[in-house]
C-alpha cells in the first residue's frame, strides 16, 4: 500500500515506522549514542553526506527519524526533522536560512518566548527582525521587505491570543519578494489545518503542545514542504545554494534538491548545536501521535462549548475564539479551519487584574501551569507568567491586553470543565 494515500487518521498510526518481516511492530528506543559499522570507508561516507545511515544520535536516530517522518506525512511535506523544544524547531527554521546581516519578518503575535528569540536573542547574532501586526494592510506588510530579507514567519493560531493568520495572503506576498513562509502550526496541528496546502513552505510545531498531548516530553519539529525553489534565489540563499566547505565544498541544493532544507539543518546546524530530541521523548511523542485525530475534534467540542458558556456569562467581558459566528477571526477560522481550530481561547473578566487572578485561584480542577495544549484543562495569565519579560508597550505591541487569560481546554468532560468555571467566577 502506498502510505502516502492514506488519510491523515491513518497516517497517526501507521506513518514512520515500517518494520521488516520479523521486526518489533511498535516503533522502539534506539537508545543508543552510536552506530557500529564494518570499515572505515563506510563511516567516512556518512560524514560526508555520501551515504544515508547512522553514525551519531546528536545528527540522526531511527527513532527520531521514524517519528519526524511520521509527522512530514501528516503534514503533507517531503522532509522533517525533530529538535529538542519547539522554541529549537523556530530557531532552526530561522537560522537555516539567515545569517549576521540578514533580516527576516514575523507577526507580532506570536508566542512570548519566539518573540523574544526573534526580537533580542538573534540580534545579538546581526539577525534583525521586523515585526508587522497579522492583520496589517498590504501596503504595511510590503513596507517591511528589504533586499536582505530573507524568510516571513507567523503562528496558524497565535499564542495567546488565538488570532487567526491569513496563510495564502503571506504566502503570496512572502513569494512575491522570492522569499518562503514559515509557519508554527503547533496550537491547529495538521489534523486541523496544513499550512503547506495555502502556500506555506516550512512549518514548525513544539511536539511538546498536541502532539505529544500528555504533556510529559519537551520537543520540537521542522518540515519542508519541498516547494519552495531555493535555486531560483539562489542569491539570497547562499548557504543552500553555494558550497559548503565544512563538507569539501558540497552545495545542498545540487545534491539534495528537494531535501535540501532539511539535510542542510540536519548536517549543518544539529551537527554544531546540537538541540536534539532524546530517543525516548520521540518515543513518547509517536504514542501522543497515535492518537492525535482522536483527541483534536474532542479538544475542540469541548472548547467551542466554554467559549459559548463564557460569551453569555455577565462577568466576562469578552472571548475571542474563532469557533464563536461573531468572532472577529470567524471567516478566517471558516476558510484555515472549518473543522475546529484547538482547545485554547484568550478571554478577559469584567474588572481588575487582580479579579482575574483570583478567579484563577479559585479553580479547583484546572490548573494553572506554564503549559497549554494538553489533555488536561489549564489556565495561564500571559502578562504575569508567559510574557512577563515584555514591556507594557511590547504587551500592547503583541496585542496581550493585561487582563487575556488563555484557558486550554482538555478533553475532560464539558460539564466538569464548565462546572469548575462557574464557581471560580462565582467568587469574584
Amino acid at each position: 500500500m502506498d502510505l502516502t494515500k492514506l488519510k491523515r487518521e491513518s497516517l497517526c498510526v501507521q506513518a514512520g515506522w515500517q518494520p521488516k518481516n520479523g521486526e518489533a511492530r511498535v516503533l522502539p528506543v534506539f537508545q543508543s549514542t552510536t552506530f557500529k559499522y564494518d570499515d572505515t570507508e563506510q563511516m567516512a561516507d556518512l560524514f560526508d553526506l555520501k551515504a544515508s545511515g547512522y553514525f551519531y544520535t546528536r545528527l540522526q536516530n531511527p527513532t527520531n527519524d521514524a517519528v519526524a517522518s511520521k509527522i512530514a506525512a501528516l503534514e503533507g511535506g517531503v522532509a522533517g526533522m525533530l529538535t529538542s523544544s519547539g522554541q529549537a524547531a523556530n530557531f532552526y527554521s530561522i537560522f537555516n536560512i539567515c545569517e549576521s546581516g540578514d533580516h527576516f519578518i514575523a507577526t507580532n503575535d506570536i508566542y512570548g518566548g519566539t518573540f523574544n528569540l526573534f526580537g533580542v536573542t538573534l540580534k545579538k547574532l546581526g539577525i534583525e527582525c521586523t515585526f508587522v501586526d497579522s492583520e496589517c494592510s498590504d501596503e504595511e506588510l510590503e513596507a517591511a521587505f528589504r533586499p536582505n530579507t530573507k524568510c516571513v514567519f507567523g503562528e496558524t493560531l497565535s499564542n495567546p491570543g488565538c488570532k487567526v493568520f491569513d496563510i495564502e495572503r503571506f504566502a503570496n506576498m512572502a513569494h512575491k519578494h522570492g522569499v518562503p513562509l514559515i509557519v508554527d502550526n503547533t496550537f491547529a496541528t495538521p489534523i486541523n489545518c496544513r499550512p503547506f496546502e495555502w502556500g506555506a513552505d516550512i512549518v514548525t510545531h513544539s511536539t511538546t503542545k498536541y502532539m505529544d498531548g500528555h504533556a510529559t516530553a519537551v520537543g520540537g519539529a521542522i518540515v519542508d514542504s519541498g516547494n519552495f525553489d531555493w535555486e531560483a534565489h539562489a542569491d539570497k540563499f547562499p548557504g543552500l545554494c553555494q558550497p559548503d566547505e565544512s563538507y569539501h565544498g558540497l552545495a545542498y541544493t545540487k545534491a539534495f534538491g528537494k531535501m535540501a532544507f532539511i539535510t542542510k539543518a540536519t548536517a549543518q546546524l544539529m551537527r554544531d548545536l546540537g538541540s536534539i530530541q532524546s530517543p525516548q521523548n520521540a518515543f513518547l511523542l509517536n504514542l501522543g501521535l497515535e492518537t492525535l485525530h482522536l483527541r483534536m475534534p474532542q479538544h475542540c467540542k469541548n472548547a467551542q462549548a466554554v467559549a459559548e458558556y463564557l460569551e453569555n456569562h455577565p462577568k466576562v467581558a469578552w472571548v475571542n475564539y474563532c469557533g464563536l459566528k461573531g468572532n472577529k477571526y470567524y471567516e478566517l477560522g471558516q476558510k484555515y479551519v472549518p473543522n475546529g481550530s484547538c482547545g485554547v481561547m484568550a478571554f478577559g473578566l469584567k474588572g481588575t487584574r487582580e479579579q482575574a487572578i483570583q478567579f484563577m485561584d479559585s479553580l479547583d480542577m484546572i490548573c494553572i501551569v506554564t503549559h497549554v495544549a494538553d489533555a488536561r484543562t489549564c489556565v495561564l495569565h500571559p502578562a504575569s507568567h508567559t510574557h512577563r519579560q515584555l514591556s507594557e508597550e511590547q504587551l500592547k505591541a503583541a496585542g496581550i491586553a493585561s487582563d487575556l487569560i488563555r484557558l486550554s481546554v482538555g478533553i475532560e468532560n464539558v460539564q466538569d470543565i464548565i462546572a469548575d468555571i462557574e464557581q471560580a467566577l462565582e467568587k469574584i
